[in-house]
C-alpha cells in the first residue's frame, strides 16, 4: 500500500494515546515466501478457496520510481488460508488466483489506490469492504491504516516502507514484513467497523458506497498535460501549446525509460522554459532548470518549436470545452454562482458538522459544482436537484442527507 495518493498515512499525524500501543513488526504467523512461479500461485489459490470469510488484499506500486502504477506485489490473507504475498510480475496467468478471489468479499483499505493495478492482472472483486471508508462515514480521527489499527484495534503496526520501489528485486525481508502487515489486522478492523457503522445507523451508508466501488474507475482527463503544477497561470493560448508539446515529450521518454515523468523534467521547468520564452536552444539550455538536461536538450527545443509553429486554430484553449472551471475563478467568471455556490457549501459544511464527518463524505465536491454551475439560475426544487446530483455521481444517502438543505440555499436571496 503506497503513501502518495491521499487518504494514507498524512492521515496518522494525530497526537497519538497516552499510553503507546504494543506495535506489530512481524506477522503473527512469520513472513510468507513470496509467490513467484506458476506452481506456487496455484498452490497459494487453493489454500484461500479452502478458506474462509472474507478475504484481505492489499497492492503495493512502484510509485515515484517507475513510470506507470501497476502492481508489484499483492498481500491476502483470508481465515483458515494464512497470509499469501504474490509477485505477479514473473507470473504467466494469474487466472487461477482469480478464480480464488471471486469466491468471497474482499477487505481493502483506500480501495481506489489499489482497485485499478488489481484489475490490470485480473483480479476483481465480487463484493468489497473498505476500511478507510468506513473510518470516514464514521468520523473518525484517523483514517490512515496505522492511525486507524491503533483507534480502533489498540495495535500499533511498524510502518515505513510505503514509498520504497516494490520493483526491486529481490526485497528486502523488512519490506515484505511491511507487506505482510498490511493485511495481518484487516479482518479483524472489519468487524470491528461494522459493528460500529451499525450502532451508528450507517451500516447503509457504508454499503451503498462498497457498491458504488465495484463500478468505480480513475477519472480519466481529456487533457492530461493540464495537470503540470502552475499551469493555471498560463494565459496566453501559446504559452499552453508549448506547456502541451513539452508535456507529451517529457511523457514519451518517461514511458520509453518507466521513469516517473517528474524524474524526467520537473514540472517546474515546464512552467519556466514557458516563462522564459528562450530564443534559441542555448538560451533553454542556459536555463537553471534545464542544466542538467543536455541530454534531453534537443527533444525539450523540438517540442518548443513544434509548438511554436502551430497555427492559431490548434492552439489549447484556455479552458477545455464543457469542463467546469476551477471554483476559485467563479467570483470573475460567474459571480451569480459563485454566490449560489458559497450558500450551498454553508449548508453542506453545516450538516456534515451535525454528522461529524467532512463535507467531502457527506457529498462529492464535483456533485455539488456540477449541479450549481449548471443550475445557477433555474427554480431548482429539491425533487430536481436530487435527480441532478444522481446524474453527478452522488449516492441515495447522501441526496436525502442534503437534498433538501441545497434547495433551502438555493432559493435564499443573495
Amino acid at each position: 500500500m503506497d503513501t502518495d495518493t491521499t487518504g494514507e498515512e498524512a492521515d496518522d499525524e494525530a497526537e497519538p494515546s497516552a499510553q503507546a500501543p504494543a506495535v506489530l513488526t512481524a506477522p503473527a504467523e512469520g513472513i510468507p515466501e513470496v509467490v513467484a512461479s506458476d506452481a506456487a500461485l496455484h498452490e497459494a489459490a487453493a489454500a484461500l478457496t479452502g478458506g474462509s470469510g472474507p478475504i484481505a488484499v492489499d497492492a503495493e506500486r512502484a510509485s515515484g520510481h517507475r513510470y506507470d502504477q501497476r502492481a508489484y506485489l499483492v498481500q491476502l490473507r483470508r481465515e483458515g488460508a494464512g497470509t499469501h504475498i504474490i509477485d505477479p510480475v514473473g507470473l504467466g496467468s494469474t487466472q487461477p488466483l482469480a478464480d480464488a478471489l471471486s469466491q468471497a468479499e474482499w477487505i481493502l483499505h483506500a480501495a481506489t489506490q489499489d482497485l485499478p493495478c488489481l484489475r490490470e492482472i485480473g483480479l476483481n472483486p465480487p463484493g468489497l469492504f473498505d476500511t478507510e471508508l468506513a473510518g470516514r462515514l464514521l468520523g473518525l480521527p484517523r483514517v490512515g491504516l496505522a492511525g486507524l489499527v491503533e483507534d480502533v484495534l489498540g495495535v500499533g503496526l511498524a510502518k515505513g516502507h510505503g514509498a520504497a520501489d516494490w520493483s526491486r528485486r529481490p526485497l528486502p525481508e523488512a519490506w515484505l514484513a511491511y507487506a505482510a502487515l498490511d493485511v495481518e489486522l484487516l479482518g479483524e478492523l472489519r468487524e470491528d467497523l461494522i459493528e460500529r457503522l451499525h450502532r451508528a445507523d450507517r451500516l447503509h451508508w457504508a454499503q451503498e458506497e462498497f457498491e458504488a466501488l465495484l463500478d468505480w474507475q480513475p477519472r480519466v482527463q481529456p487533457d492530461p498535460w493540464r495537470r503540470v503544477r502552475g499551469i493555471s497561470r498560463l494565459r496566453e493560448p501559446r504559452d499552453l501549446a508549448v506547456a502541451r508539446e513539452l508535456w507529451t515529450a517529457r511523457d514519451r521518454i518517461a514511458r520509453r525509460a518507466d521513469q516517473p515523468p517528474g524524474r524526467i523534467l520537473p514540472d517546474a521547468a515546464i512552467i519556466a522554459a514557458v516563462g522564459a520564452r528562450p530564443a534559441s536552444r542555448s538560451d533553454l539550455a542556459d536555463l537553471p532548470e534545464f542544466q542538467r538536461q543536455r541530454r534531453a536538450m534537443a527533444a525539450w527545443w523540438s517540442a518548443i518549436t513544434r509548438a511554436r509553429a502551430l497555427p492559431n486554430g490548434e492552439l489549447p484553449p484556455q479552458q477545455p470545452p464543457e469542463e467546469i472551471p476551477p471554483h476559485r475563478s467563479w467570483a470573475n467568471r460567474r459571480p451569480e454562482a459563485a454566490a449560489l455556490l458559497s450558500r450551498v457549501r454553508a449548508a453542506i459544511s453545516a450538516r456534515a458538522d451535525e454528522l461529524g464527518i467532512t463535507h467531502e463524505v457527506l457529498i462529492p465536491p464535483d456533485a455539488v459544482r456540477f449541479v450549481v454551475w449548471h443550475g445557477v439560475g433555474q427554480p431548482l426544487d429539491a425533487e430536481e436537484i436530487s435527480r441532478r446530483l444522481a446524474d453527478a455521481g452522488a449516492r441515495t444517502w447522501q441526496i436525502g442527507q442534503v437534498a433538501a438543505l441545497v434547495a433551502v440555499a438555493w432559493q435564499s436571496p443573495e
